[in-house]
């Protein structure tokens, strides 16, 4: 791939080009900070909704589990009650003790499994209610949850709609001006630009320092800076620097090629 050099092109007409480039990049990321963390929350909360849908299933299959449990026991119970009712009805008609002895401890062990299924099946009731109760909650939540997800969907879609056209321009524009900067240039101020906190990668000088920076640039420095006669860099911040009037009037240019780029 061929290497993209502008001929002919100034010194100042590169900074220029370089500033028009920040100032647009600048009004595309002061869009999306206007969305905010709006789209992180959305999906937080729409993580956090499967989340409380999962154990909500959870918490019901073992309702479930332990109500057919119980049902089982019932069941046995009552296989219970009737060997106890036909050995009671044999022990009538036994004709020697030892006989008698094996009915009286088949009820004995009969009744005391009934009494064990009894208290498991009590235990089991109180476990299904507390997850019952459990489940309610968890379903109130997930309401309360999905009004909160819908309400902050709803203001996302109404940002995005506000500012969609306006950020698709912005983006065609950067991109049109940025075939109008040399490659080596473009990369530059991408590289500076991703290390910036602020998206800042070319900025002017504003009371003796460059603008977000409280470190005061040398007055000789400064006085390069004015004459555009080469790209200068803040030896402290990274980021090229420009004289304020160049910054004014291509502000003022700026804005007309906004207005322009929203019109198409």
């Amino acid at each position: 791939m061929a290497v993209k050099i502008k001929k002919d092109v100034t010194v100042e007409e590169k900074l220029r080009n370089l500033y028009t480039l920040q100032l647009i990049d600048s009004r595309i990321d002061a869009i999306r900070i206007l969305r905010g963390e709006l789209p992180l929350e959305i999906q937080d909360l729409k993580d956090e909704v499967e989340g409380l849908e999962v154990r909500i299933q959870k918490n019901e299959e073992q309702i479930k589990e332990l109500k057919q449990t119980v049902t089982v026991r019932k069941n046995e119970d009552q296989e219970a009650k009737k060997i106890i009712k036909k050995s009671q009805e044999k022990q009538s008609n036994v004709k020697n003790n030892r006989e008698y002895e094996a009915l009286r401890q088949e009820i004995e062990l009969a009744t005391l499994n009934l009494q064990i299924s009894d208290r498991k099946n009590k235990q089991a009731d109180v476990e299904v209610a507390k997850k019952q109760e459990k489940s309610v909650e968890l379903k109130a939540l997930v309401k309360q949850k999905k009004d909160i997800l819908n309400d902050k969907s709803k203001e996302l879609d109404d940002i995005i709609a506000e500012t969609e056209i306006e950020e698709q321009a912005l983006l065609k524009l950067s991109k049109e001006v940025s075939q109008d900067i040399e490659d080596r240039l473009v990369k530059a101020y991408k590289r500076i630009r991703k290390s910036s906190i602020n998206g800042l990668a070319v900025v002017p000088i504003d009371r003796d320092a460059s603008a977000g920076s409280y470190i005061l640039i040398p007055p000789q420095r400064q006085i390069e800076v004015a004459l555009r006669a080469r790209i200068i860099v803040d030896e402290h911040s990274g980021r090229i620097l420009i004289d304020k009037e160049l910054a004014e009037s291509q502000k003022e240019l700026a804005e007309k090629l906004f207005k322009t780029a929203l019109k198409k």
